[in-house]
């Protein structure tokens, strides 16, 4: 995609944000070139909402690594009910899972940031990178309120990693925000955001977290905050930044 093209896409988005930017991209991208990736948390429970509104039937899709807890994945069930839905579940390679397991164990994430790193790659980015290579736009749930990481960034922007548009519709939004659309319209949500997990993932490299601490801070709670992330928005052991192209 050229720098102008982008600038313009920019420009054409303007101000939107949530179900107007997610009625944006329907209107200048194919449906069957957008895809949702969800991780069934609350923010992307949002945007299956909102982008069930617009399509009848959605490309959503969720990476699971094998190591989920049992209420993501009831979730995942009464979501598919809910709005009637396939909810593509996209799996790890086993020559790639089998081999890492052998040689480093099956909790290798908690011996090393380098090992926790490679377990996300081999459970997550490897199989998101096979699912977005035939997209042109992918759109997530990242908020600026969720972590450091993840501040200063627009939302929408290139993302080099994978080759393809971002975008983020509910970035600026607060978690008062998400609440409040999940009980206006009735969302299904993961019963361990009530015991106080505001952001889950992988069921060993996920706690719930205490009143003060930020929202992500359940996630790999060994680690440093500033590095954090899974690789799905990193790159090189950095957060893959935007091309404004302003």
């Amino acid at each position: 995609m050229t720098i102008d093209r982008i600038v313009t896409l920019r420009g054409e988005l303007g101000r939107r944000k949530g179900q107007q930017a997610i009625e944006w991209v329907f209107s200048r991208f194919p449906a069957d070139r957008v895809g949702l990736s969800t991780s069934l948390g609350a923010e992307d429970q949002v945007l299956t909402d909102m982008v069930r509104r617009v399509v009848e039937r959605p490309i959503v899709f969720t990476l699971d690594t094998g190591r989920h807890f049992p209420e993501t994945y009831d979730t995942l069930e009464r979501t598919r009910r809910h709005y009637g839905i396939a909810i593509e579940a996209l799996f790890p390679e086993p020559a790639e899972v089998e081999p890492m397991v052998r040689e480093h164990g099956p909790n290798l994430f908690f011996e090393s940031p380098e090992l926790r790193k490679l377990c996300c790659q081999v459970r997550k980015v490897s199989v998101l990178r096979r699912r977005l290579a035939g997209l042109d736009l992918w759109i997530t749930g990242l908020r600026r309120e969720q972590s450091i990481t993840r501040i200063g960034r627009p939302i929408l922007e290139w993302d080099d990693k994978f080759g393809l548009l971002k975008l983020s519709p509910l970035f600026d939004w607060t978690t008062d925000q998400v609440w409040h659309y999940i009980r206006e319209y009735e969302v299904p949500y993961n019963p361990l955001h009530d015991r106080d997990y505001p952001s889950i993932g992988c069921a060993p490299c996920t706690r719930a977290v205490a009143p003060g601490e930020e929202l992500r801070a359940g996630r790999w709670w060994w680690e440093v905050a500033e590095g954090k992330e899974c690789g799905l928005h990193w790159q090189d052991g950095k957060p893959v930044r935007a091309k404004h192209y302003a």
